[in-house]
C-alpha cells in the first residue's frame, strides 16, 4: 500500500516540486494551500505524512501543526521552511514535528528526510 502525504504550501510551484520528488517515487499526493486547508485534508484524509510550510496566510503552519496534533496526537508533520527562520523550527519541533527541511532543498533530502519521517514514531 502506498503511503500518503499531504503537501501544505501556499506557494503552488513548492508543492509541485514536493509532489514531483514523492510521486516518482510511489507516494500517493494530496495537496492544502493553507494552515486552514491542511487542517480539513488532514481530517479528511488521515495521511501518513504531513509536509508543511511555515508562512501561510490565513493560518500559519505552525497554528496548523497544532491544531492537527490535537486532532490526531500520532500524526507524522514535516516542517518545510525558508533560510532564516530558525526561531520558528525550533517552535515547531517543541510543537511536535518530526524534522524540517530548509528551503531551497536538493530532491534527494526531501526523500531521505520523508522516509526517516515514516520510520520514526512521533513524538507526544
Amino acid at each position: 500500500m502506498s503511503k500518503t502525504v499531504l503537501v501544505v504550501d501556499d506557494a503552488a510551484f513548492m508543492r509541485m516540486m514536493i509532489r514531483d520528488i514523492l510521486a516518482k517515487e510511489g507516494y500517493v499526493i494530496y495537496e492544502a494551500v493553507n494552515g486552514r486547508d491542511a487542517i480539513e485534508k488532514y481530517v479528511e484524509i488521515r495521511p501518513d505524512l504531513v509536509t508543511m510550510d511555515i508562512t501561510m496566510p490565513e493560518m500559519s503552519g505552525l497554528e496548523a501543526l497544532r491544531e492537527i496534533r490535537l486532532k490526531d496526537p500520532a500524526a507524522r508533520v514535516l516542517i518545510v521552511s525558508a533560510m532564516g527562520q530558525q526561531r520558528m523550527i525550533v517552535e515547531a519541533l517543541e510543537s511536535g514535528a518530526m524534522d524540517f527541511l530548509v528551503k531551497p532543498f536538493q530532491p534527494t533530502k526531501v526523500l531521505e528526510t520523508v522516509k526517516k519521517c515514516l520510520q520514526s514514531t512521533p513524538r507526544h
